[in-house]
């Protein structure tokens, strides 16, 4: 056996020997070495469209929080317009009222007072009547004593 070994190592030796300096191997094509290279570009390719989906991914969520809070300000600034408004209605609205209560009191205070006027009016006319006509009766009853009535 070790013979062949021998053998073996000579004639690799011998075609070594053979084989010209300047000559240059041409390389092999190598089909499972070029379909490695293919699908180690495509996962590299595979691995970048994953990371640009993932940045539009965050990109538009982003722009959706963006409008959100814009959205979210928007309502805020409306709500607190028609908070306003409705807050200035109201102090017109008591306004109002108010003068409509001041100037129904007014009046109220002036049908009194007319209200008093005419009273008195009538009770002094109403006193001057009786009295005038108690006035008559006594002098129509002292005639009547005195025998002047007849």
């Amino acid at each position: 056996m070790t013979n062949q070994k021998a053998q073996a190592k000579q004639a690799v030796n011998l075609g070594e020997e053979r084989k010209p300096a300047a000559e240059v191997p041409e390389p092999v094509a190598d089909p499972l070495a070029e379909h490695l290279g293919r699908v180690q570009s495509a996962y590299t390719a595979y691995i970048e469209a994953q990371k640009a989906v993932a940045r539009a991914y965050k990109e538009q969520e982003q722009q959706r929080e963006k409008a959100y809070k814009q959205a979210e300000q928007q309502a805020n600034s409306a709500c607190d317009q028609a908070v306003e408004q409705a807050l200035r209605g109201r102090e017109k609205a008591e306004q109002q009222a108010d003068e409509a209560h001041k100037k129904a009191k007014e009046k109220a205070t002036e049908t009194y007072q007319e209200s008093v006027r005419q009273a008195l009016k009538v009770r002094g006319e109403t006193i001057e009547q009786v009295w005038r006509l108690s006035k008559e009766s006594t002098e129509q009853s002292w005639k009547v004593f005195q025998g002047e009535g007849k």
